[in-house]
């Protein structure tokens, strides 16, 4: 299939377009040390990367948003992370040549992430990929964030189209459930993260996708 009257892509960004994984891992991992607990490995970490803090902390001490400790584990995380963020965070294989085919098709793209932008924006703006990105909506650009379909269609009016004409593409199933309340085509990049046991295919996306460059095939050629 091709997705026809498709202007632009949005992205998520933690595990569908950059690897940060190595970065919110050692954040969490640097407060297990802190506390005299063993480092982890980063296997641990990497299922979980996509949860952001929620998953970074369940690993590193196994304890969820109800835990009274929560709230403050999260800002300890927010300050190591906020001094690390660009320290080991890459670009997927594939991304940025998938970025320059969006361009030569004429297709314009944009970021849509559950990450705050208090980190979503300079970490975007140090990294050369982003330059040519005409939306970035952080997971606190509007009053809500994914699966809720705002900051999609905060995206969209930004490059200044219907929803419909954008498709979104991600490595969660909050991703999935987004595009589609927002009436956006929605592709599932299954080389992200997705978190433990994730079932891809009770996920609902039109399409899947297990490498970036997959997704030009889904689309209208210049």
């Amino acid at each position: 299939m091709v997705f026809e009257d498709i202007a632009a892509v949005l992205f998520d960004l933690d595990g569908t377009l950059i690897d940060s994984a190595p970065d919110l891992g050692a954040a969490a991992d640097q407060m297990r040390i802190a506390r005299g607990m063993p480092s982890l490995p980063l296997d641990a970490y990497r299922p979980m990367a996509g949860a952001g803090a929620r998953g970074m902390l369940g690993v590193a001490f196994g304890i969820g948003v109800d835990d009274p400790q929560f709230g403050t584990l999260r800002e300890e995380f927010f300050v190591n992370y906020s001094r690390c963020m660009t320290q080991r965070t890459i670009v997927f294989d594939g991304v940025a040549a998938l970025i320059g085919a969006l361009g030569q098709r004429d297709l314009r793209w944009g970021v849509v992430t559950n990450k705050l932008e208090r980190f979503t924006l300079p970490l975007t703006a140090g990294m050369p990929l982003f330059a040519s990105a005409g939306a970035i909506v952080g997971g606190d650009s509007t009053p809500h964030s994914k699966p809720h379909p705002a900051p999609l269609l905060e995206a969209a009016r930004r490059l200044g189209l219907e929803a419909h004409r954008c498709i979104y593409v991600g490595d969660d199933e909050r991703d999935v459930i987004a595009g589609r309340a927002a009436g956006m085509p929605t592709v599932a990049a299954t080389y992200g993260y997705l978190g433990v046991q994730a079932n891809v295919t009770t996920w609902g996306a039109d399409v899947q996708i297990n490498s970036p460059l997959e997704l030009l095939q889904f689309l209208p050629s210049a």
